[in-house]
């Protein structure tokens, strides 16, 4: 066995299900997700939404190293491995042991594809994240760099962010240049990832709707069979109420 293949992770062993999407900003797979979250409720499955980079554990940390642009690209990377961490053990593996659909906002594959093009060694980020456990479903919304930036410069964001944009790493002193230089490196690490993890492809140049149609589509055909149940750790009518999220208006 490889030490790639040592890295991958294997099924986990719990009744419910992992659902995650992964692209660059400006990629549309957040829309995606929040559009699938809505119809999963409305069939009447209990949904846990969880997003990256959302851990009380280190996101005040993560803001303070922003915002005084001191963050070298490994103490990022540690920084957003500690957040998954703390997200995975109180966020990810709790509802798929309690039989829920766990929805995630990206996953270990954004780290994949981030710190590697900052100068992180691949095989080194894979093994840091080895202990995550191996999504039931993961969309990768793959759209042109062109397309992600008149999204972005055309829609509520307004302006791309220091980090966001790689500004770090000194390959433009332009923003959006540097946006555009940093976020297609991470689109060619996307497309290893894709091939290496099996990531399912979507056009995310596509209208919304044909979007949405197509992942529910593949969603409903993987969830065939599945029948939420009580784990082995634990009541699944108090932690549902734990994680009870209120349904959007």
């Amino acid at each position: 066995m490889t030490a790639q293949e040592q890295n991958k992770p294997a099924p986990h062993p719990y009744p419910g299900k992992l659902i995650i999407v992964e692209g660059i900003d400006g990629s549309g797979k957040s829309t995606q997700l929040l559009l699938l979250r809505k119809w999963l409720e409305s069939k009447g499955y209990k949904v846990f939404f969880t997003e990256w980079n959302s851990s009380d554990l280190v996101k005040d940390t993560t803001k303070r190293g922003k915002k005084t642009k001191s963050l070298t690209p490994t103490t990022f990377s540690l920084l957003h491995a500690a957040d998954f961490a703390s997200r995975h053990y109180h966020h990810i593996l709790p509802p798929l042991k309690a039989g829920m659909l766990v929805l995630a906002d990206r996953y270990m594959y954004t780290a994949f594809a981030r710190d590697v093009v900052r100068g992180v060694s691949r095989e080194w980020i894979r093994k840091v994240y080895a202990f995550a456990v191996k999504p039931d479903m993961a969309f990768y919304f793959k759209v042109p760099i062109e397309v992600a930036i008149s999204r972005l410069v055309h829609g509520t964001r307004g302006q791309f962010k220091y980090y966001e944009a790689g500004m770090d790493l000194n390959l433009s002193s332009d923003i959006t240049e540097s946006f555009r230089l940093f976020q297609s490196r991470i689109l060619v690490e996307y497309d290893k990832i894709v091939d290496e993890f099996g990531l399912l492809t979507m056009d995310a140049t596509e209208n919304i709707e044909t979007q949405q149609e197509r992942m529910r589509t593949l969603v409903e055909e993987a969830l065939r069979g599945y029948k939420p149940r009580r784990g082995t750790y634990g009541r699944r009518t108090l932690f549902w109420r734990r994680f009870d999220i209120p349904r959007s208006e």
